[in-house]
């Protein structure tokens, strides 16, 4: 679960990320057809809300998994 801060009200569990590994990478899961820019959006916003700097989406909708595998990284 990810909490933001909204004005002076804080909302705990306003996201649900899928993994976060060793709290630096932000995991994201997916099984579609293909990634899409809406699917890099959430991910980045997650990354930007978190203040975390690395991110992985990850398609299982592949037939090799390495191409359903997109690094993403918040500047």
């Amino acid at each position: 679960m990810l909490g933001i801060n909204y004005g002076e009200v804080r909302i705990e569990n306003a996201y649900r990320l899928d993994l976060l590994v060793e709290e630096k990478l932000i995991v994201e899961l997916k099984s579609v057809n293909e990634l899409n820019e809406l699917h890099f959006a959430q991910l980045l916003t997650y990354l930007r809300l978190s203040k975390k700097r690395l991110g992985i989406l990850l398609n299982f909708n592949e037939v090799l998994l390495k191409d359903g595998i997109m690094r993403v990284i918040n500047n």
